[in-house]
């Protein structure tokens, strides 16, 4: 869903709502500041931008993988296990029609080496249910507005 009607001044998600803002630098060059910390994103030069940062899709894709790889490791340490050589690897394609989207998303769970075989299933399903993953799964509802 996207709304056109103007931001009403000092409107917010109800709750425990989450802020971050995003500022533009130069060019295609954007700043995110949430919690405290501060990120660059920027496209790369083929697509007119410096390349001096991830594009906003390439942080979605890592964002994603990102999240499984943190499920993954909690699902370890709560079964004493070491996480020593977890990784996750993501591959994603864009879509070749109309939207401009991410047509889809491939993550390979890397398991430490030392990781019982008994314990491969039980990884998979907790990783699979990442926060991240599950907001895919059900979509939020999305409001774009503008600022008075």
């Amino acid at each position: 869903m996207t709304d056109t009607a103007p931001e009403k001044s000092g409107t917010r998600l109800p709750g425990d709502a989450h802020l971050l803002d995003v500022t533009h630098v130069a060019g295609d060059v954007y700043v995110v500041d949430v919690r405290g910390h501060r990120f660059r994103v920027d496209q790369p030069m083929d697509a007119g931008g410096t390349d001096t940062a991830p594009t906003p899709t390439e942080l979605f894709a890592a964002s994603l993988a990102t999240c499984v790889a943190f499920y993954a490791g909690r699902y370890l340490l709560r079964h004493g296990l070491s996480s020593d050589g977890l990784g996750v690897r993501a591959e994603f394609a864009m879509a070749t029609d109309r939207p401009a989207r991410v047509a889809t998303v491939r993550l390979v769970i890397v398991p430490p080496p030392q990781m019982p075989e008994s314990r491969r299933a039980g990884l998979l399903a907790v990783a699979s249910h990442c926060t991240v993953h599950n907001t895919l799964q059900q979509p939020p509802e999305i409001g774009i507005d503008l600022a008075s």
